[in-house]
């Protein structure tokens, strides 16, 4: 027998899914749904752990893409500021009220360098990576030409295999370029392992990151020794922030996907040999789906297929059951095995996405909820802003 429908619930907008105060079981789908509760442990545990180690902690925009996760992770966890990817996430997230904003990435167009160069007007701290002597004198003659200032992080690539200059002369060669710039300051050295997050065991995590931080040490070495000392030196993630705040080197975390905790990184193991979602890392973001049909025995069919999510780094979970299984996707569709035939039309059920940043940035909202009721729904501010 069908659930009696909630007129209530007819009143969501199209263009809405979710509206405060309305039961969960009411909520549109496919759509982004956040364990308020799990939420803030999360980012409140990471915001004490940064205060006890005497770390920073940056946290990454380009995983959530919003302005209102980013003042939560503020007010509860003592975040300094967020990390972009692209100048138009910066400018969100400046426009929204943030003060201090990384761009952890190279800068380069004409037209995108004189956007950031405008950005400190609106009285926000901008920092950007260079990993090239030639970009120094393109941000400088933009922030000279709007009489701003840019901040610099010279780019380490300690083994991502990405962007970043791989030796201590060129950083050393970089950080004098941008110390003789009129128009900006060098602030530090970003150095981000990026390739090694998702490595399974702690061990292996380890190893790469032992290799990353003596980088690190002797560019900062290096850098002492030319009167170059920097403030910051940023990096860290969610697979290694405990590696980097022990190095004595490191004094700026860069942590992102904790707060929401995906499947990919959900299943890595700490140094005790548990999966980081079972104890460390609570999820607290999911894909509310609905099951629309079930005409064949074994499957059930839901409405959350690609078009809801990124599955770049595998299926997404359907979470608190081990009955059932998502096992495919399409455009519009997710199957999910049912070999007992226990799911009913109109079930809704909460998927872990694989990869919580690319499935953020395909929706419009965020419903939060406590206690099985719609607490607040917001807006996926940087939604497609990768320019």
């Amino acid at each position: 027998m069908n659930a009696p429908v909630n007129l209530n619930a007819l009143e969501v907008g199209f263009d809405i899914p979710a509206k405060p105060g309305m039961d969960e079981r009411d909520i549109q789908t496919p759509c982004l749904v956040l364990d308020l509760d799990a939420l803030e442990r999360n980012i409140r545990k990471m915001g004490d752990y940064a205060r006890a180690h005497g770390m920073r902690h940056r946290v990454h925009g380009k995983m959530h893409k919003s302005v209102d996760v980013a003042k939560l992770q503020e007010r509860l966890g003592g975040a300094v500021g967020v990390c972009c990817q692209k100048v138009s996430e910066a400018e969100v997230f400046v426009r929204g009220g943030i003060k201090d904003v990384l761009v952890s990435n190279q800068v380069r167009d004409p037209a995108k360098i004189d956007r950031l160069a405008r950005l400190p007007k609106l009285g926000s701290r901008i920092i950007v990576c260079v990993d090239d002597i030639a970009n120094v004198a393109d941000l400088s003659a933009a922030a000279v030409r709007h009489g701003t200032e840019l901040e610099v992080f010279i780019e380490i690539d300690c083994g991502a295999g990405r962007c970043g200059v791989t030796t201590t002369e060129a950083v050393v060669a970089i950080a004098k370029a941008v110390d003789a710039a009129p128009g900006l300051k060098f602030t530090g050295i970003q150095a981000y392992q990026g390739a090694m997050q998702h490595m399974d065991k702690y061990e292996d995590r380890k190893a790469k990151l032992d290799t990353a931080i003596a980088m690190v040490r002797d560019a900062v070495e290096g850098l002492k020794a030319a009167g170059l000392d920097p403030e910051l030196v940023s990096g860290g993630g969610t697979g290694s922030y405990y590696f980097e705040s022990a190095s004595g080197v490191y004094n700026e975390l860069q942590c992102g996907s904790y707060a929401f905790m995906d499947a990919d990184y959900g299943r890595i193991l700490d140094k005790d040999g548990h999966r980081i979602d079972q104890g460390e890392w609570e999820n607290a973001f999911f894909i509310l789906t609905s099951v629309m049909s079930h005409a064949k025995a074994d499957k059930a069919i839901c409405d959350a297929g690609l078009k809801a999510q990124s599955v770049d780094s595998g299926l997404p979970v359907v979470y608190g059951r081990d009955d059932v299984k998502y096992i495919k996707c399409s455009d519009e569709h997710g199957v999910i095995s049912d070999p007992s035939g226990v799911l009913k039309v109109n079930e809704k059920l909460k998927l872990v996405p694989g990869h919580c940043d690319p499935t953020a940035n395909v929706h419009d909202w965020y419903v939060g909820v406590r206690n099985g009721k719609v607490e607040v729904v917001w807006p996926v501010s940087a939604r497609g802003k990768a320019y």
